[in-house]
């Protein structure tokens, strides 16, 4: 389902922006995600969809909107989702909803996501920031992996072998940030959603009532 036909936001409101972060696993993405959502006021991360299990200590609505299979499934029939997959016999979905809410009312959401989710999005919702987030080499990649301590050697190797797939896909996105040093990677994170909040589309039509364009 294309959402080209979007309502336009009413005069004197910023637009919301969306913003995709994709990473390999091991990249630094989830805690780059946690940095930038703790300084950006207006920042709101995006809640998906899912039909696995509520786990302890998770809230429906916070962590997940927690739905059964046959919710899910009638949403994909009503076209509701900007974009989704199956996981590990889970589905896990973005709502269209979600993101035009954000838009219309001036939250900026931040979305999580992998490049297959993406490129989902990027066919199916035209707006949007689509940021890709680099390790400095595969080596450092590797030396994260296993510095986890958590996972297999196998399980390790796998996810090597999907992240050069997933690296491929960084020609895809509007943006590239190379996490080498966490605090520089995060400042330039931030200059990214700076920059993109001081668009001439964003801000003049929020301006509309006060200068005459």
């Amino acid at each position: 389902m294309s959402n080209d036909a979007s309502e336009p936001i009413q005069g004197g409101i910023r637009e919301g922006i969306l913003y995709v972060l994709s990473a390999p696993s091991g990249a630094g993405k989830t805690s780059l995600c946690r940095e930038i959502i703790d300084f950006f006021p207006n920042l709101r991360q995006s809640i998906s969809f899912t039909t696995r299990p509520l786990r302890k200590g998770e809230i429906d609505g916070k962590d997940y909107h927690f739905v059964d299979r046959a919710a899910f499934e009638e949403m994909i029939s009503e076209g509701a989702f900007a974009e989704w997959a199956e996981v590990h016999d889970n589905l896990y979905g973005t709502s269209l909803a979600t993101l035009e809410d954000g838009r219309r009312q001036g939250v900026d959401l931040l979305l999580d996501i992998d490049c297959q989710g993406a490129a989902q999005l990027r066919r199916n919702y035209r707006h949007g920031v689509y940021i890709f987030i680099l390790p400095p080499s595969m080596e450092e990649l590797q030396g994260r992996l296993e510095g986890r301590k958590t996972d297999a050697a196998a399980v390790i190797e796998r996810r090597l072998l999907n992240a050069r797939d997933e690296i491929r896909q960084a020609v895809f996105y509007d943006y590239v940030v190379v996490n080498a040093e966490f605090a520089v990677a995060a400042e330039e994170l931030k200059s990214i959603l700076r920059a993109e909040a001081c668009r001439v589309g964003r801000v003049l039509p929020a301006l509309a009532g006060i200068f005459d364009f």
